[in-house]
């Protein structure tokens, strides 16, 4: 189930990098990033939960106990990141933010090893250096110059990377005791409650009024995040959060490659080099079990 598990993360965080094509669509019609990351959650909640209705309505079934698992996926993951990840946008630039956020492998390692005890093996360390170098090189900020941050950005960029590198730690946790298809609902659900005070109501009303938004922000919810998101948590149910974290560095690869695919971006050789770095990354951590 292990080698079907690597290729579920993949494909998940394949899904994830689609997310350009209905983000930048939004753009266009006036959204805020905030408004955006709200829809995203909301219908994707919506989705999740007529689905498991209509289909197995015991995946509902959670202990109120146990809830700290869904605000920490929710609220502490899915907006914190996202929150920290657009500010780094706005302040810095997008690669410096691509850069930060791809910090999260580096602390999934320490939490896994500290909460799960995950063995940190050299070939492991290796595929997790060689990510990171591939996701620096591939956001294209590649140093010619240097860019100064504040120490405040610093902190924002990196806490995108840690609430980033939270969904797989916490998603771990709850997997002992539910279903991935739970986990991604109240996930999203927790996340909606969370940021409807903040701009909830005016874009629920803006979406309303363009059928050709509402499309987009359907498929905004069901391919980059629903699919996206369950897909990588039930892979996750069989492999190690380290390793797991280091497979879907393969998203910036994707982003890139539908980058220059449908937005007509241009590929430099030092983004090229960036993708083959993280590919060897995925074969490295295939060859720790012999695959």
């Amino acid at each position: 189930m292990k080698k079907g598990s690597y290729a579920l993360i993949g494909t998940g965080a394949a899904f994830w990098a689609s997310i350009s094509i209905f983000v930048n669509a939004l753009y266009e019609t006036g959204f805020s990033a905030l408004e955006i990351v709200f829809l995203r959650v909301l219908s994707a909640a919506l989705i999740m939960f007529v689905y498991i209705a209509l289909t197995n309505r015991e995946l509902f079934n959670i202990h109120f106990s146990d809830t700290y698992y869904f605000i920490g996926t929710g609220i502490f993951s899915i907006v914190f990141f996202n929150w920290c990840y657009f500010t780094t946008i706005k302040e810095a630039s997008v690669a410096i933010a691509a850069i930060l956020l791809y910090t999260a492998p580096i602390f999934v390692f320490l939490m896994s090893r500290m909460i799960f005890k995950e063995r940190l093996s050299s070939l492991k360390i290796l595929a997790l250096l060689v990510a990171v170098v591939g996701c620096v090189l591939i956001s294209g900020y590649f140093p010619s110059g240097g860019v100064l941050l504040s120490t405040n950005m610093l902190l924002i960029g990196l806490g995108s990377g840690f609430g980033y590198a939270l969904y797989t730690i916490l998603g771990k946790a709850a997997l002992e005791k539910y279903d991935p298809m739970t986990v991604t609902a109240y996930t999203f659900a927790v996340a909606t409650i969370g940021l409807f005070p903040i701009s909830g109501m005016g874009a629920v009303i803006t979406a309303s009024h363009n059928i050709d938004t509402l499309f987009y922000i359907f498929g905004l919810g069901l391919i980059p995040t629903v699919l996206g998101y369950i897909l990588y948590t039930k892979g996750l149910h069989y492999v190690e959060a380290g390793k797991a974290s280091i497979i879907a560095a393969v998203e910036p690869v994707v982003a890139t490659t539908i980058g220059i695919s449908v937005f007509n971006e241009i590929l430099s050789i030092w983004q090229f080099a960036g993708i083959l770095m993280i590919l060897f990354a995925v074969l490295l951590t295939q060859k720790e079990n012999g695959i």
